[in-house]
C-alpha cells in the first residue's frame, strides 16, 4: 500500500513533466508565422542559423516560452500551498485577493513612473516587481491579519479575499481613470495577463526568484505536511505552527507577486492546477512538485492556443479568466455539497 502511495504522485509528476517538454518544444518550433523544423531549431541553438531563424528563436519565442512556463511554475506552487495551509480548494491568490494587491503596486510604477511614453529600462526591472511585491504583501498581510481568530476558519478567509480583491481592483480602476490616456491604456494592457511583451528582463528576475523560493518551499515541505493534519498534531511532530504557517504564506504571497509582475495577473492557474494535481495523485492535500510543473504547463499550453486558436490572438489571461470562472463555479458548488452531506 504504501508502495502504490509512493509510486503514483511520482509517475503523474513524471508525465506532466513530459507534457511541459512537449509544450516548450513546440512553442519553440512554430508559434507564429515563422515555421521551423526541429533542425532549424537545433541548429539555432547551436550557433547556425541565419539572423532570422536566431532572432525569431531567442528573441521572440525562447523568452515568451520561458515566462510562460516560470509564471505558471510560481503560480501553481502558490496556489499548493495556500490551499494545503488553509485547507480550502478555494483558496488561490485569485481569490485572497494577493494577486489584485500586486497589480496596485505594479500599476502604481506603470501609470506614476512610465513618464516617458512607454515602461522601459529600470522602471520595468526593478520598479514594476518592487511595486508588485509591496502591493501583494501588505494586502496579503491585512487579509490574513482580519481573517485571523485563533486560526484560520476558511469562509472568513475567503470573505476578507474577497473584500481585499474589490477594494484592490477599485484602486487600480480609480488610477486607471485619474492618470492619461495612453498610460490607462498600457496599464489596461498590462491587466490582461499577457505573454506578448515576454522578454529576457522579464525572465531573469522570474528565474532568480523560483531559484530562491524553490529550496524553501521543499525546505518547509514537512511542516507543510504536517500543518495539514491539524496544529495540534504538528505541534506534537515537533513543528513550530505559528512560525511555520507565517513563514509559507510569505513563500506563496512572494511566488504570486513575482508571477504577477512578469506577466501581468493571469488568473485561475493558481486555483485549478494543485485540485487537478492532487486529484490526478489522488492525495489528501495538493503536491507541491506537480502542482508546479502542472501550473507550468497549463500557463504555455494556454498561452499558446490563446495566441494560435482564433483570429485574433488573446492574451492568455483572458483566455484562463474564461476557462477558470466555470471551474470556480464548480469547486463551490462542490465544496457546498461536500458540508452538506
Amino acid at each position: 500500500m504504501s508502495l502504490q502511495w509512493r509510486t503514483r504522485p511520482l509517475l503523474v509528476a513524471l508525465g506532466v513533466l513530459a507534457v511541459l517538454l512537449a509544450a516548450f518544444v513546440r512553442a519553440l518550433l512554430s508559434f507564429d508565422d515563422y515555421p521551423m523544423s526541429v533542425a532549424d531549431v537545433l541548429r539555432t541553438l547551436t550557433g547556425g542559423g541565419d539572423g532570422g531563424e536566431t532572432f525569431v528563436l531567442f528573441t521572440l519565442r525562447m523568452p515568451r516560452a520561458l515566462t510562460a512556463a516560470l509564471v505558471g511554475a510560481a503560480l501553481g506552487l502558490a496556489g499548493a500551498i495556500m490551499q494545503s495551509l488553509t485547507r480550502n480548494p478555494l483558496a488561490s491568490p485569485d481569490t485572497l485577493g494577493v494577486m489584485w494587491g500586486a497589480s496596485v503596486g505594479a500599476i502604481a510604477v506603470i501609470v506614476f513612473g512610465g513618464s516617458t511614453g512607454q515602461v522601459s529600462g529600470l522602471v520595468s526591472q526593478v520598479g514594476v516587481p518592487v511595486g508588485a511585491l509591496v502591493g501583494g504583501l501588505v494586502t496579503s498581510a491585512v487579509v490574513f491579519g482580519l481573517a485571523w481568530s485563533s486560526g484560520l476558519e476558511p469562509t472568513r478567509l475567503l470573505l476578507m479575499g474577497v473584500a481585499a480583491s474589490l477594494f484592490c481592483a477599485n484602486l487600480v480602476y480609480w488610477a486607471m481613470s485619474w492618470t492619461e490616456v495612453q498610460d490607462a491604456t498600457r496599464a489596461q494592457t498590462w491587466l490582461t495577463g499577457s505573454m506578448h511583451a515576454a522578454d529576457w528582463d522579464r525572465v531573469g528576475p522570474a528565474a532568480l526568484a523560483l531559484a530562491v523560493l524553490l529550496p524553501l518551499c521543499l525546505a518547509a515541505a514537512h511542516a507543510l505536511g504536517a500543518l495539514v493534519l491539524g496544529d495540534d498534531t504538528a505541534r506534537g511532530l515537533g513543528v513550530r505552527v505559528e512560525r511555520a504557517r507565517l513563514l509559507l504564506l510569505l513563500i506563496a504571497t512572494l511566488l504570486a507577486c513575482v508571477a504577477v509582475s512578469a506577466a501581468g495577473p493571469i488568473t485561475f492557474v493558481a486555483l485549478a492546477a494543485p485540485q487537478i494535481a492532487l486529484r490526478l495523485c489522488k492525495l489528501a492535500y495538493p503536491p507541491l512538485a506537480t502542482s508546479m510543473l502542472l501550473g507550468s504547463a497549463l500557463t504555455l499550453i494556454a498561452d499558446q492556443i490563446a495566441a494560435g486558436l482564433f483570429p485574433v490572438a488573446l492574451p492568455v489571461g483572458v483566455f484562463t479568466a474564461v476557462l477558470g470562472a466555470p471551474y470556480l463555479m464548480y469547486l463551490i458548488v462542490r465544496r457546498h455539497r461536500e458540508q452538506h452531506l
